[in-house]
């Protein structure tokens, strides 16, 4: 009963489904980016809110201070009590990992915050001397001038529809007033692609410094664009215009934080458009849904069952997959790494005489996950474009554009990392070469959010 193995007929498929990645020229992708960063950047209609960030990038902090650290995530809320030595350098204690809220369930806004402050109590009663409260929250807030910020939307699965439009810091703080703990301190809210742009900034040396003591010409080298592809997907750059806010500074330039997961692509397949129908959030996201992690197993999963329908694939099991109700990311992925292990949830549906259905399972998965490497560095080969049209760097060598990157997506899934870097340098030096750097950064949630506690007091 097993298929044969037939790729061009799985590129047909994937064609007319319109999920294949050669659907979209590369290099109109990114133009495609540049033009709605710009109309967002100014305040007109855009799939890209570009949120001023209110934060301008700093590489170090004084040391000897100790602040709390707060990284809500796409899964989990994590807690630190984070200090910088002698060197400057962060260093986390005490961490503390809990479901995020509202991701086992619904919850009302007062169940959000005072899980929240449920997570804090422990380390604030316990630790005197906390110079302020660093909150990295992965979702899009409008960021306020007293560093807070107001929820805008959420994505990542996330069912709490009563905290939007809230003031995140206020939300926090009023808990842990209620649970009888009155903090007086700065609470300093910055998106997660924010904190880890500013540790980046740190962590990332730039061309030709193996120790930074070694740079004889005192240049501090490019800047840094904070890259998340985990569960969600986001970039935030520096800006020296943002002409909405009325914000010009080449001295001086704010993060901005894209809210690129909200790109909207001009074309996308039926099968897309089916599965996001199933999301909480229909119409939304549509660049996350391809790329993150949040979405590529269960999107590979509906588009696995109508491979099956359309009798692409069959094997003995076929109908336990199209009865499958979910298929978590860790999962697919789990598989993607071993497939002839036969193992796990899509292993074990396969015979051991089926092995060419179980490699057609692979190659559409791959299919889907280096298209969201292409979307993935498309935003990022935008954002590299958009810094050196507005700093006048010219591209030197010596000033690479360093892309800090936090998520497991881009570290461990399948394929993932391999085609994205591939795929950007296609992008940035297909008609001139802009340097760049792209290195992983570890805790930077945390760290980030220790900084921006402690430039925001």
């Amino acid at each position: 009963m097993s298929s044969c193995f037939d790729p061009e007929a799985i590129n047909e498929f994937a064609r007319y489904y319109g999920f294949h990645y050669d659907n979209w020229d590369p290099l109109a992708l990114v133009e495609d980016v540049l033009i709605d960063m710009e109309r967002g950047l100014k305040g007109l209609s855009s799939s890209l809110p570009m949120i001023p960030s209110y934060i301008t990038p700093v590489a170090q902090v004084p040391p000897g201070k100790t602040v709390l650290a707060l990284d809500a995530g796409g899964t989990n809320l994590r807690a630190s009590l984070v200090h910088f030595d002698a060197q400057g350098k962060a260093i986390a204690e005490g961490t503390t990992k809990t479901p995020m809220p509202g991701t086992r369930g619904k919850v009302n806004a007062e169940q959000f915050f005072d899980q929240i402050a449920d997570a804090a109590l422990p380390l604030l009663s316990n630790t005197s001397g906390i110079e302020g409260i660093g909150f990295t929250f992965s979702y899009p807030m409008e960021m306020t001038a007293d560093a807070d910020g107001i929820l805008m939307a959420f994505s990542k699965e996330v069912d709490a529809p009563e905290v939007i439009g809230k003031a995140i810091g206020a939300g926090l703080r009023e808990a842990l007033a209620r649970k009888g703990h009155k903090y007086s301190g700065p609470i300093a809210l910055l998106n997660d692609t924010v904190a880890t742009l500013l540790s980046g900034l740190a962590a990332i040396p730039i061309d030709g410094e193996a120790e930074r003591t070694k740079n004889a010409y005192g240049f501090t080298g490019g800047p840094v664009i904070g890259f998340i592809l985990g569960t969600g997907f986001n970039t935030a750059y520096p800006e020296r215009s943002i002409p909405k806010i009325g914000f010009e500074s080449a001295a001086a330039p704010q993060i901005v934080v894209c809210e690129t997961g909200t790109f909207k692509l001009r074309y996308r397949g039926q099968l897309d458009q089916e599965y996001d129908n199933t999301t909480k959030n229909p119409g939304a996201y549509t660049l996350e849904k391809a790329s993150a992690g949040a979405y590529l197993g269960p999107l590979t999963l509906h588009i696995l069952k109508q491979a099956v329908k359309d009798k692409l694939i069959r094997f003995k099991k076929s109908e336990e997959l199209l009865a499958m109700p979910h298929l978590e990311t860790r999962t697919l992925n789990e598989f993607s790494h071993a497939p002839l292990a036969a193992e796990g949830p899509l292993g074990s549906l396969f015979g051991l005489d089926e092995g060419d259905a179980l490699a057609a399972v692979q190659y559409i998965t791959s299919i889907i996950t280096e298209r969201g490497a292409l979307f993935s560095s498309a935003v990022l080969a935008a954002t590299v474009a958009r810094i050196n049209a507005c700093d006048g760097l010219g591209y030197e060598p010596y000033a690479p554009v360093r892309i800090a990157v936090e998520g497991t997506t881009y570290l461990i899934y399948k394929g993932m990392r391999r085609s994205l870097e591939s795929w950007l340098h296609l992008m940035l030096y297909s008609r001139k070469p802009r340097p760049y750097i792209i290195a992983p950064v570890e805790q930077a949630s945390l760290f980030g959010a220790a900084v921006a506690a402690m430039i925001k007091k």
